[in-house]
């Protein structure tokens, strides 16, 4: 089994003037705990479950980036991006730009949309939730003809592109992995097997309501034919771990059994966001007694 930290906030305690600094520290120490992968959400207001939209908030795709000229092995990805936020063109070409230049770490992290306030406040066209999910497989199905170097043309409902071409190709063949996040049972889950290489769960959904979603995927994979095992399935959660569980935070224990849950019904990427990420503690604590137990699991379903 493998770990992923999410970064879904950047107001740090030294203030706006250390954020590069304090970011960049961050993604060197999940690189050295050897967390496999690292995720910034891809949002444009802070979103109200964390704080008001006036914090600070990083373009996702600029500070992977960013995190990818300061690190050299954790795979990096946006959780998720809106479809509606780039034209598909212009987003196949920046994750391929990642990927070339961070010798093949991106993940393309991708999504329907959702936060409206922050498409009007930005001048972002919110379309319905119909269209959006439409221009989300449109989308998927350009990621795909780009980048298996097909340049003809592409007419869709809602996108034309003339010569989708893509110069230079992506590192990792046949393209980075797509992960599209969502768990609507009807459309979302079906892309995911239909175009996907993983899928993203809300960990706070409990296990039961988990092993549901997947056994939905599972359905959509054998209608299409293709291998259930090819997919990548992976939760989202916040976690907040001390090396004694001093104030209602995660022992290490706790944590392994924790995770070991998630492993035993089929979670082969278990991505979380840490409360006390600036404090080196957790690295620590992550470093030397929970990840190379949980790099031990074996997640059912896998040989």
């Amino acid at each position: 089994m493998r770990l992923g930290l999410q970064v879904p906030a950047f107001t740090y305690p030294n203030g706006q003037a250390e954020l590069g600094d304090t970011f960049a520290q961050i993604a060197r120490r999940a690189e050295r705990a050897g967390f496999y992968s690292m995720w910034v959400m891809d949002h444009f207001f802070q979103l109200s479950l964390i704080g008001p939209p006036e914090l600070e908030m990083l373009e996702g795709w600029s500070a992977l980036a960013f995190a990818a000229g300061v690190t050299n092995r954790i795979k990096l990805g946006t959780m998720v991006t809106g479809v509606t936020y780039r034209h598909p063109g212009l987003l196949v070409k920046t994750a391929t730009t990642l990927d070339v230049l961070s010798h093949g770490r991106a993940y393309f992290g991708i999504g329907a949309a959702w936060n409206e306030q922050e498409h009007k406040g930005l001048g972002v066209t919110f379309p319905p939730t119909a269209e959006r999910f439409e221009r989300l497989e449109e989308t998927l199905q350009i990621a795909h003809q780009m980048w298996e170097g097909n340049e003809q043309p592409f007419n869709g409902k809602h996108y034309t592109l003339e010569r989708p071409l893509n110069s230079p190709q992506s590192v990792q063949r046949p393209h980075p992995p797509i992960l599209i996040g969502g768990i609507g049972e009807r459309k979302t889950l079906r892309m995911v097997a239909q175009y996907a290489d993983a899928c993203n769960i809300f960990v706070g959904l409990g296990k039961d309501e988990i092993q549901r979603k997947l056994d939905v995927l599972r359905d959509h994979c054998q209608s299409i034919g293709r291998p259930y095992e090819e997919i990548e399935k992976t939760t989202l959660g916040h976690v907040a771990i001390t090396r004694d569980g001093r104030d209602g935070t995660l022992s290490p224990s706790a944590a392994i059994d924790h995770f070991a849950e998630l492993a035993g019904i089929g979670i082969d990427q278990a991505i979380f966001s840490l409360s006390n990420v600036t404090d080196l503690e957790p690295f620590d604590v992550l470093a030397t007694e929970v990840i190379p137990e949980v790099e031990k699991m074996s997640v059912a379903g896998r040989s």
